[in-house]
């Protein structure tokens, strides 16, 4: 229809099962579809992907490059990873970024200047957080742990499961973080600012949810970066 808005458009890439690797990731396929709903219902046109190899996860974002948006681009990625990745359905590593290039305004115009959020469940380092504080600098950094942070596109923000160097957990029931994320997609918490909304989630997971299982009490500390210049309400409705 002739003046019709544009949608705003989200992509959610899960990793569910892996060639020959570790065993299926439960909960991440329910979970993945609760998450497609709840942006479906805030308007968002949503595509959603299961157990894509590392070829197949740039064609997605290439293809995002190529589309006309709306006012804001989200993406939620569910998979096993390690720091400044995320692995493909074959075990491989998937730069993260490499998927923030796809999107810079030299590759992606329709989105210069747009808020692109990326929401991203995956471990970062084997380490297990017990709930303690710890010093900022008592662990170390690896390079991709900053890399990647340098490399956002303009008006990006990213928000992490875990902090660097932790593991991320997941039972059959979902994710600490994605789980939090959806809960206030379906809440009043959806009108936020979106640093506001960050900081809530981080509050949520941090005091108020722990691992169940073989790690159950472990905790999970999810953070965030952002390089906006404005506030955004990109789930307000």
């Amino acid at each position: 229809m002739a003046g019709q808005q544009r949608k705003s458009r989200a992509v959610i890439i899960v990793n569910y099962s892996f060639l020959g690797g570790p065993p299926p990731r439960k909960g991440a396929k329910r979970e993945a579809d609760k998450l497609f709903k709840a942006l479906s219902r805030l308007n968002y046109a949503v595509k959603l992907h299961y157990d894509p190899t590392a070829e197949e996860i740039e064609e997605i974002y290439q293809q995002e490059s190529q589309e006309e948006h709306g006012d804001y681009f989200v993406s939620i990625l569910s998979s096993h990873g390690e720091e400044g990745a995320i692995y493909d359905s074959e075990g491989q590593p998937v730069r993260l970024t490499r998927i923030f290039q796809l999107l810079s305004p030299q590759r992606c115009p329709a989105l210069a200047g747009k808020p692109k959020i990326f929401f991203i469940q995956a471990c970062r380092g084997s380490a297990m957080d017990e709930g303690v504080q710890l010093d900022t600098d008592s662990a170390g950094t690896s390079d991709d742990s900053v890399s990647h942070y340098l490399s956002l596109p303009e008006s990006t923000a990213v928000m992490f499961a875990c902090s660097p160097g932790y593991v991320a957990f997941l039972n059959p029931m979902g994710s600490m973080f994605l789980q939090t994320l959806l809960e206030f997609l379906e809440g009043e918490e959806r009108q936020l600012e979106l640093a506001r909304l960050m900081t809530r989630i981080n509050w949520k997971v941090a005091f108020h949810c722990e691992a169940k299982g073989e790690h159950e009490g472990y905790k999970e500390m999810p953070c965030f970066v952002t390089n906006m210049v404005r506030e955004v309400y990109p789930f307000a409705t």
